[in-house]
């Protein structure tokens, strides 16, 4: 298959609700960046996360398989630094072959589950 998305990607909308109506996993609020590598080689993605008052937190590093995908909680990393709950931020998705990525945000601080997906900017190579 010919190569597929882009090299950089950004997300500039980023927030993880602390409170959830659900002790369920799959139902807490969390945000998900939906990774697609649907390319021959392993991608090596680099994360840094961005903030209004204080500096980025990264690298987060992490891989997504030949023709593989990946959906990755923000609430999941921990290192260098959990990512912060009820605090605003953006996110720079750096890889080494081209990934499609996608943002996704599941907020069950009420009984009503709220779901917000796009498509997150790419730049263009």
């Amino acid at each position: 298959m010919d190569p597929l998305g882009r090299k950089r990607w950004a997300i500039a909308e980023g927030y993880i609700p602390s409170e959830s109506s659900f002790s369920d996993p799959a139902l807490v609020s969390h945000e998900t960046a939906c990774i697609l590598n649907a390319g021959d080689r392993t991608a090596n993605i680099r994360i840094t996360i961005f903030f209004a008052d204080r500096e980025p937190v990264g690298p987060y590093l992490i891989t997504v398989g030949a023709r593989r995908t990946l959906h990755l909680k923000f609430n999941d990393l921990h290192d260098p630094k959990p990512v912060p709950r009820d605090v605003a931020y953006s996110s720079v998705f750096e890889s080494d072959v081209p990934i499609v990525v996608q943002h996704t945000r599941l907020d069950s601080r009420r009984a009503e589950i709220s779901l917000l997906s796009t498509t997150a900017y790419a730049e263009t190579e």
